[in-house]
C-alpha cells in the first residue's frame, strides 16, 4: 500500500487524458485552472515508516508486586499476565529492581520478562514517576530544584543507563500539566490511560484529561505517544471498579521478534497502539492515508474518531476498517476508535511531512 501513490497518479493522468481529449483547447485551459484551485493541498504527506513488524505482542509495562505496595508476588503476577495471554510484563515496583532471571522459569517463546523499575520521586509533595524500562540494575530516584527539573533528572537517569522511560500518570495527586511536560526533553511515552482508581485519567475542574495532555504535547511539536497500562496492585481478592486490578490497560507493538531490545525500539518510534479492551488487526499508514483495521468482536459496533492538531475531531467514521484521506490536515493525525461496550483503542499519531 505504501507503494501505491505512484501508481494512483498515473491512473488518474491517463483518466485525464482520456477525459480532455476531445475538448477545445480554451475549455481545457478554464477546467484546468478550475481544477488546480479545488485540490486539496496534494504535497502534505504522511510520514511512512520504513518498515514494519510482522508480528503484534501485547504487554504491560506497569504493575506493582509485594516487592512494593502490591497485595502478590512477583512470580504470581508474572503468572497472571502469562495466563492471560500477554507475550511481554515490565514488573515496576517503586524504587525496586526485580531481576527477571529470578522468574526465567515462567519464559518461554510466547512470553518475556522485561526488567523495570517505577522511579519514585516527588517535588513539593507532588508526585513524580517515571517508569524505567529495560533496565539493568535499580535507579536512585533524583531530585531538583523545580518540578520540570525533577522529572528530567529522573529520566535522565533512566537515558544514562540506556533504558526507556515512560511518564506515568499526570493527575495522579494532579502533579503536572502539559506545561510542564512541554519543557521536559528526551522523553518519548506517556501515559494517557492508567487502569489505576485514583489517577484521573478523564481529568477534573480546569484540570484536562491525559487525553488532551497528549494533544496540548502533540499540538505544540513534541513527538510522544501514548500508552496504557495497568498499574495493577491487587491481583488477590475482588475484582472492582475501586480496586488496582490487572487487564484493563495494555499495549501491542508490532515487532519481527518477541526481543527485549527490538520491543523497546519499536514503542520508541511508535509502532504500537494501546488499548483497553478493541483489538486491531492492522494499521495501515500509506502517503495520504491511514487505515484502522479492527478486529470484530461478537456483535460490538465500533466508532473511529480521526484526531488533529488541538484534538479537533477531522473525521468519524463506524466503517471497518476506518480510513482516512489525508487533504488539509496539519500537523498529525491521530486515530481512537471506541466499542459499543466502551472500551477504546488509540492508534498513535501520524505526523504530516512539513
Amino acid at each position: 500500500m505504501i507503494v501505491a501513490a505512484n501508481a494512483e497518479r498515473d491512473t488518474v493522468a491517463c483518466r485525464w487524458c482520456d477525459f480532455v481529449a476531445p475538448m477545445p483547447a480554451s475549455w481545457i485551459s478554464a477546467l484546468a485552472c478550475v481544477l488546480i484551485a479545488a485540490m486539496p493541498l496534494s504535497a502534505q504527506r504522511f510520514e511512512v515508516p520504513s518498515n514494519t513488524g510482522a508480528h503484534w505482542f501485547k504487554g504491560n509495562t506497569h504493575t506493582h508486586t509485594l516487592n512494593s505496595d502490591g497485595d502478590s508476588p512477583p512470580d504470581v503476577v508474572a503468572t497472571w499476565y502469562r495466563d492471560h495471554g500477554y507475550n511481554f510484563l515490565v514488573l515496576s515496583d517503586h524504587n525496586v529492581w526485580t531481576d527477571p532471571a529470578t522468574l526465567s522459569a515462567l519464559v518461554d517463546t510466547n512470553f518475556i520478562l522485561i526488567p523495570g523499575e517505577e522511579v519514585t520521586s516527588s517535588f513539593e509533595r507532588r508526585p513524580v514517576h517515571v517508569n524505567g524500562l529495560n533496565i539493568p540494575h535499580v535507579i536512585e530516584p533524583r531530585t531538583d530544584t523545580t518540578l520540570v527539573g525533577t522529572i528530567q533528572k529522573n529520566v535522565d537517569a533512566i537515558r544514562e543507563i540506556e533504558g526507556v522511560p515512560h511518564i506515568n500518570h499526570p493527575n495522579f495527586g494532579w502533579a503536572f500539566d502539559h506545561h510542564t511536560l512541554a519543557d521536559v526533553r528526551n522523553d518519548r511515552l506517556l501515559e494517557i490511560y492508567n487502569g489505576h482508581p485514583t489517577v484521573h485519567n478523564e481529568g477534573g475542574g480546569d484540570a484536562p484529561g491525559l487525553e488532551e495532555i497528549w494533544d496540548h504535547l502533540l499540538t505544540g511539536g513534541k513527538r510522544i505517544y501514548g500508552i496504557a497500562v495497568d498499574d495493577a496492585h491487587h491481583f488477590a481478592g475482588e475484582f472492582a471498579r475501586d480496586r488496582a486490578n490487572p487487564g484493563r490497560g495494555w499495549i501491542a507493538v508490532r515487532a519481527d521478534r518477541l526481543d527485549a531490545l527490538e520491543i523497546m525500539e519499536r514503542l520508541e518510534a511508535g509502532e504500537f497502539y494501546a488499548s483497553t479492551g478493541v483489538t486491531l488487526e492492522d494499521i495501515v499508514i500509506a502517503p495520504t492515508r491511514l487505515e484502522v483495521h479492527i478486529t470484530q468482536q461478537a456483535n460490538f459496533r465500533y466508532t473511529t474518531q480521526f484526531i488533529g492538531a488541538n484534538g479537533a475531531v477531522l473525521a468519524t467514521t463506524g466503517s471497518n476498517p476506518a480510513v482516512y484521506d489525508l487533504s488539509v490536515s496539519t500537523g498529525y493525525v491521530r486515530a481512537k476508535v471506541t466499542d459499543s461496550g466502551g472500551a477504546h483503542a488509540w492508534v498513535q499519531p501520524v505526523f504530516i511531512r512539513p
